[in-house]
């Protein structure tokens, strides 16, 4: 075939092609059986393997897969992808509505959707081409696996019609339908292999295997539902959807728009019920602000969007019985709880252990050894207690008395004022606490020393070789090689080994080198100060620069600090002020460990605003709150959540707190306009 003729076959193949894909896999309408599609996509393989200069980068046959990807990229999103709050009951929606009423005091229409029980995914097109797909990772950034999320045939590589945007992002779930999880776990069972726990863990272990062909086999699926980019020429959230599924992406038809609560109450309770007829799991309802410029006029939290909320199904339960009690202890000292029960199957699992949370809540439910008690799964994840068949209790069975000593170390257990949990304050001898400190820190969202692990953890301390974070890195190779340990496993009760052998000894040792490299805000994170996670640490880091200029703050400047409250400021007020602390960072500074940002994590246009701090309220006309706060960071400024006699500026727009100005006010602190704002930008 010439190679003109071979070009216009393969772009009309190509094209046949997306159309039959999306009859099949987005509108259930085929127009051709299994066959016919089959010699087409045969057809278009063998003209693109004789002229690969043909090839498109849209191309139809990225769906069958056969890349192999070793080690999945990590990508910064360029928006957040934050998470949604959750609701359980119709006070919450109503609670829901009245703050959005109060916040905007305009007539509100909702777009009311259902909750897809599967993975966070993020798609960006540039000129009608997927060109990249991150998975959701720690809402920051995510693992590249666009090679993969290519095989779902659902997913259009290239977009149908016109009117799309050069490049934009559409976020959605991937989900594994019913129809294939069963054809998985029955494949994985003929071969001896465990089935999957659910369709959400399957599709979660599916989008980060390493060969694409083998994903393909999946037959993964996905849904779609929020637009993201510059300049998006929709005025509702529904707009967007209805235009992206002219363009080919697969978007529910059970999407509706609500007016009321009681709309909304209405939808609830009809998908209550019809969830367990869809193909697909879902674990309840999205509720949406439909009007976008409302949307950024109400903005988000550090954690979630205010103008969205997610209701949560109440959970499955079943009834078996409580047979004894064990008690955890974790990193932080806390004292957890734990029922080991009679198997029962629920949500698609056999259940065995269960959360009792904490001493209250063993008193309120009176829980007592020998009850059958109801278990459900807390957000169809971990399971949990949640009350008692009193008519079922034996005639002798014992009132529950919580544990008084540690159970590991046989420390006398301590209860701080205000909280639920007892805690073993022996945090320096502790094993289970040692071992959960080392186990956070080398951890992929801490210091991501992937060589390590739980078991290696363990060995190395049983071994007398780590007991704080800083004696990982006076590890050396002769001190650890020819280490070996017998354990039984968990799934199938044999006994393994684990071994250090020189290539294990020595990827350890790469690891533990190149967590040298890591950021401030990940070392503060992996520290393990109790109440500082991810998010606060970055945001700790981002303002004091230096772990000195930290260590030296006190309470009022901490809590000047974004999202930083009293409680926050006096748990790192007490974790600076043991002297065991001040020497782990000494040590950890002096084995090359950075606790100073990078320059390239703080970059500069101008010294403008150095030594000023600016609180930001309100809703602006020409940026959003977090361009303003990033313009303010970029010309050496802090941000502030509060106003304080310390405060520089107030950067005031439309519907911003009375309270703050008013305090602005009082203390004298100059409230300055968007348009003052741009001319101190020009002047810097």
């Amino acid at each position: 075939m010439e190679n003109t003729e071979a070009k216009q076959r393969i772009a009309e193949l190509s094209d046949e092609i997306r159309r039959h894909n999306h009859n099949y896999y987005v509108l259930s309408k085929p127009e051709i059986g299994d066959f016919e599609f089959d010699m087409l996509l045969s057809e278009l393989i063998r003209l693109e393997t004789e002229h690969p200069e043909f090839i498109e980068p849209g191309s139809p046959t990225q769906h069958v897969g056969g890349g192999i990807t070793k080690e999945f990229r990590q990508v910064q999103h360029k928006y957040p992808m934050l998470s949604l709050g959750n609701t359980y009951s119709e006070e919450e929606i109503r609670d829901f509505e009245e703050r959005i009423h109060k916040l905007i005091g305009d007539e509100v229409e909702y777009v009311c959707e259902l909750k897809f029980d599967g993975v966070a995914i993020g798609l960006t097109y540039r000129h009608g081409t997927l060109v990249q797909a991150v998975t959701r990772g720690d809402g920051v950034q995510g693992d590249d696996v666009t090679t993969n999320i290519k095989t779902i045939r659902s997913i259009p590589l290239k977009l149908h019609g016109t009117g799309f945007p050069d490049e934009f992002e559409i976020r959605g779930e991937i989900i594994l339908p019913h129809a294939s999880f069963e054809k998985i776990n029955l494949q994985r069972e003929a071969d001896g292999d465990e089935p999957f726990a659910n369709p959400r863990n399957a599709a979660s272990g599916s989008i980060k295997m390493q060969d694409s062909a083998e994903v393909a086999k999946r037959h993964l699926d996905g849904f779609f539902y929020h637009l993201l980019g510059n300049d998006l020429p929709f005025r509702t959230h529904y707009e967007s959807l209805v235009a992206a599924k002219s363009w080919g992406f697969k978007i529910s038809d059970f999407a509706v728009r609500c007016k009321t609560a009681e709309d909304i109450f209405k939808y609830l309770e009809t998908w209550d019920a019809a969830r367990y007829d869809l193909p697909f799991d879902i674990d309840g309802v999205v509720i949406k602000v439909n009007d976008i410029r409302q949307q950024e006029m109400l903005g988000f939290t550090a954690k979630s969007p205010r103008w969205a909320i997610s209701y949560k199904f109440k959970a499955e339960q079943a009834a078996t019985r409580l047979i004894s009690v064990d008690f955890q202890v974790g990193r932080t000292g806390a004292i957890t709880p734990v029922a080991n029960l009679q198997p029962v199957q629920l949500a698609g699992t056999v259940v065995k252990r269960a959360s009792l949370h904490n001493a209250d809540v063993i008193a309120l439910l009176d829980v007592r050894v020998g009850d059958m008690v109801y278990v459900e799964k807390g957000g169809e994840i971990i399971p949990k207690i949640v009350g008692v068949d009193l008519e079922k209790r034996p005639a002798d069975a014992l009132s529950f008395s919580f544990a008084s000593t540690c159970p590991e170390c046989g420390t006398a257990l301590v209860r701080t004022e205000g909280e639920a949990a007892w805690y073993c304050p022996n945090e320096t001898s502790c094993p289970p606490q040692i071992k959960g400190k080392l186990e956070h820190f080398i951890s992929r969202k801490a210091m991501n020393i992937d060589s390590l692990g739980e078991g290696k953890i363990g060995m190395l301390f049983d071994n007398g070789l780590v007991h704080h974070c800083a004696d990982l890195y006076d590890l050396t190779f002769d001190r650890m090689i020819g280490l070996e340990k017998i354990y039984e496993s968990t799934n199938d009760k044999r006994e393994k080994k684990i071994s250090f052998r020189e290539k294990t000894v020595t990827n350890i040792l790469n690891g533990i080198e190149a967590s040298k490299s890591v950021g401030f805000d990940r070392v503060l994170f992996a520290l393990g100060i109790r109440f500082v996670g991810e998010t606060v640490a970055k945001k700790l880091a981002s303002h004091f620069i230096t772990v000195d200029k930290l260590m030296a703050a006190g309470i009022d400047e901490l809590t000047e600090v974004e999202e930083i409250g009293e409680k926050i400021a006096q748990s790192l007020l007490a974790w600076f002020s043991e002297p065991v602390n001040l020497e782990l960072i000494s040590r950890l500074r002096s084995a090359g460990i950075r606790f100073v940002m990078e320059e390239s994590q703080v970059p500069l246009l101008s010294n403008k605003f150095t030594g000023m701090t600016f609180v930001v309220s309100g809703v602006f006309g020409n940026f959003s709150r977090a361009e303003l706060k990033k313009t303010i960071e970029a010309h050496g400024g802090k941000n502030v959540g509060s106003v304080s006699a310390k405060t520089s500026y107030l950067l005031a727009g439309e519907n911003m707190g009375p309270e703050k100005r008013k305090k602005a006010e009082k203390l004298g602190v100059p409230i300055i306009s968007e348009s003052d704002f741009a001319v101190m930008i020009r002047e810097a």
